[in-house]
């Protein structure tokens, strides 16, 4: 089965992972910390806080900036459910802001439109959580004027984003329009470390806490006895080993190849891709996508179910990115109000295969199945010949 996402493993890869296995420190050693300066160096901030998933660093990214009991934090109802969870660990309020239906950005102007009306009712945010959805930067300029005007933290969650770009050609990842970033190294992400995250920020005060956070909270003590530490909150056990920060090294060293093969898949895409019924997610502005995900709108929630059975049919692993949050089970009782946007682009939205080791051949084979594809009448269940 040709998959929506693979993650890309050398033989380089493979002896750096040795190499750590091999090695006095196979938990928390030097590697994390060369793989924290290496993040940092490559999106151009001041630090990186590696931690063992994408979750924990949008956690560890909601404490350090006060997120608490009464406190709303505002997030993309287009995206995983991390996004809004981490919100619901501190014990704070979840509420969504309703995306652009062409490119399932958060839509600013619907962003603009609730703080006004959450100023009136006294229900604004204490943190935005932006999500870089596919890998296209948000319009983060407008939100980080929008933040002084209203006096809220920002979080990007850019797991989807490692090497884009915003429009002024800083690195998503520099903090440019933010508090705090976060990255996941899962498989199908960028780069992986098998599973891990890191937060970035430009703040070290921040970057402290969050070191801490993810140690259970505890510090060694200046001036006591060599063996004695303290722990001075409760912390959490977010540490990512010197094994998975080894491949980490390893994988950020071609993380600009990985992006442009993603591009080039992308332009191939775009040029060839001739079925009226189908047609790729808008892309807006001057900003870089690091082409996490290649998605596409079908005309409908009955086409796209039929062109999701097709791919399937065929060995071919396309995925749906993503349910709402607020239609999950858990939060459907929380009765969130209506998003238009969010309906009309989950109900046509599907992700094709695209990630660096994509071969010309699997990618035609896709491309041969979309321009198959007239919606004018229902696709029959059939196996395309390629």
């Amino acid at each position: 089965m040709i998959p929506y996402g693979k993650q890309t493993i050398t033989d380089l890869d493979i002896s750096e992972v040795s190499l750590a296995v091999s090695s006095d420190f196979i938990t928390q050693g030097p590697r994390v910390e060369k793989f924290e300066r290496d993040m940092s160096l490559y999106v151009g901030c001041e630090y990186g806080v590696a931690v063992n998933s994408g979750t924990s660093a949008l956690h560890i990214a909601c404490l350090a900036l006060g997120a608490g009991k009464g406190d709303y934090i505002w997030t993309s109802p287009m995206s995983f459910v991390a996004s809004s969870n981490c919100a619901l660990y501190c014990g704070s309020m979840i509420d969504f802001v309703d995306i652009d239906k062409q490119s399932g950005l958060m839509c600013v102007d619907a962003l603009e439109a609730k703080l006004k009306l959450g100023k009136k009712n006294g229900k604004t945010p204490k943190i935005l959580i932006p999500v870089h959805f596919a890998g296209q930067p948000c319009d983060m300029k407008r939100m980080y004027e929008l933040s002084c005007e209203y006096g809220f933290k920002i979080i990007e969650d850019a797991c989807h984003a490692l090497g884009a770009e915003y429009e002024s050609f800083k690195k998503v990842g520099s903090c440019q329009y933010s508090n705090i970033t976060v990255f996941s190294f899962h498989p199908v992400k960028m780069i992986t470390t098998g599973e891990g995250g890191m937060a970035m920020t430009n703040d070290k005060v921040l970057s402290t806490y969050m070191r801490r956070l993810r140690s259970h909270g505890v510090v060694k003590t200046p001036n006591m006895d060599p063996w004695y530490y303290e722990q001075i909150e409760m912390g959490f056990n977010y540490r990512m080993t010197d094994i998975s920060a080894s491949l980490g090294i390893s994988q950020l060293t071609r993380i600009d190849d990985f992006v442009n093969r993603r591009i080039e898949i992308s332009n191939i895409y775009d040029s060839k891709i001739l079925s009226k019924d189908i047609r790729p997610i808008k892309r807006k502005g001057k900003a870089k996508s690091s082409f996490h995900l290649y998605p596409i709108l079908t005309k409908g929630s009955r086409e796209r179910r039929e062109l999701y059975t097709l791919f399937h049919e065929n060995n071919i692993k396309v995925q749906v990115h993503y349910i709402p949050i607020y239609k999950q089970p858990y939060y459907r009782r929380m009765q969130f109000d209506s998003f238009p946007n969010c309906e009309y682009f989950y109900d046509r939205i599907l992700s094709i295969p695209i990630f660096p080791g994509l071969s010309i051949e699997d990618q035609n084979s896709v491309i041969l199945i979309l321009n198959k594809v007239g919606f004018t009448n229902v696709i029959q269940s059939e196996t395309v010949n390629f």
